[in-house]
């Protein structure tokens, strides 16, 4: 290193009973961490055990009872600590017997949304490779991943809503049509429709703002925010109009028609006016990595320090050049980004800059025989 790192980061971590990790624990300084070894040496549960610093299910997107160390163990926990300019942060989250995983910092019992206050996480996996040419699920909860960076609180809304959605598509299923059951359930789901519906969109105007004017070697993606029937309500008011108005439509469908639910993310490569749907697998993975790339410039001016980084065989799909360059975009960020390969010779553009660790497995330990990380 070359100087001081400042940048809110992790300096250590620890898994215990964590997928195929016993015990292991990163030492670390905040300068990006390259992690290589084999498949099935469990490279990926390191990224997976970071992302749950974060408010959700994880990169992964797994129950809680699905993390614990197979088939001895139902119990897990991640602990980590967090340097940052005022002083040290305690976080630790687990999952006791199979239970839905509880949060603590600084060995107080928290909502997951509070992790969301406390540290940004952004990643990028291989399944998001496919992310433009797949179902509009995926490109939703890409979004508002995004949007959770900018606006914590969109977690709450969310889970808000979907509630709301669930009890309203009961009735609709049920073909109840008194319209008393519905207008307490459609003013609380237009209450968090709107509001997720704005989030999205002032998340999306971040994004475009931050990938305006950046010198980058990765292509600039426009994007927009679409209904698959008409258009989204920008009100409360609107969108318990909609709904009111709606009721009979929905009533024979059995569902919920129109709402953020119903939304897609499009992308276009800007440059070549190609849809991102049509463009190569590897103009895909750019774009990806633009908007990645533009989120994490936006937060760092927003907190005044990038957020943390986790790119899964991020060397997929990328040549040298483009991979040199996104290593050089990471540091001139200073984020602390955890990225993962099968060898070390794909971060070697990195050199000095980041520190690296080798996981190899024997009889179901992942251990590093180089680098910090270290069973205990």
């Amino acid at each position: 290193m070359t100087g001081a790192v400042t940048a809110v980061h992790l300096s250590s971590l620890t898994l215990s009973q964590f997928r195929s990790h016993p015990t292991a624990r990163l030492t670390l300084d905040g300068r990006p961490l390259a992690i290589w070894g084999p498949n099935g040496a469990g490279k990926t549960s390191i990224l997976e055990a970071i992302s749950l610093l974060s408010p959700g299910r994880g990169l992964r997107r797994a129950a809680a009872e699905d993390m614990a160390r197979r088939p001895s163990e139902t119990s897990w926990k991640v602990h980590a600590t967090l340097a940052t300019p005022q002083a040290p942060r305690e976080v630790e989250t687990s999952s006791e017997n199979g239970a839905a995983r509880t949060v603590r910092i600084d060995g107080k019992s928290t909502p997951q949304t509070a992790l969301g206050e406390l540290l940004r996480v952004l990643w990028l996996i291989p399944a998001m490779d496919r992310l433009w040419i797949e179902g509009a699920d995926g490109r939703r909860r890409f979004l508002d991943r995004i949007t959770l960076s900018f606006t914590p609180s969109h977690a709450e809304a969310a889970l808000t809503y979907e509630k709301a959605m669930r009890e309203r598509n009961r009735l609709l299923k049920d073909q109840v049509r008194d319209g008393f059951w519905y207008t307490a359930l459609e003013m609380q789901l237009a209450d968090a429709g709107a509001l997720l519906h704005n989030n999205r969109l002032r998340a999306l105007e971040r994004i475009l703002a931050a990938q305006d004017g950046a010198e980058t070697a990765f292509p600039v993606a426009d994007l927009a925010l679409v209904q698959s029937e008409g258009e989204m309500p920008a009100t409360t008011e609107e969108f318990r109009t909609a709904l009111n108005e709606g009721r009979q439509r929905d009533l024979a469908a059995g569902r919920t028609l129109i709402g953020p639910h119903r939304s897609d993310m499009l992308g276009r490569y800007a440059a070549k006016g190609l849809p991102a749907s049509d463009c190569s697998t590897g103009e895909q993975k750019a774009l990806l990595l633009s908007l990645l790339l533009a989120n994490a410039r936006a937060l760092q001016a927003d907190t005044g320090t990038p957020p943390i980084l986790l790119l899964d065989e991020v060397a997929a799909h990328l040549d040298a050049t483009r991979r040199a360059a996104l290593y050089d975009e990471i540091c001139a960020l200073g984020a602390q980004a955890f990225m993962t390969g099968t060898g070390p010779e794909l971060f070697s553009e990195l050199g000095a800059r980041a520190q690296g660790c080798e996981v190899t497995e024997n009889a179901g330990l992942s251990q590093a025989t180089q680098g910090p990380l270290k069973p205990v």
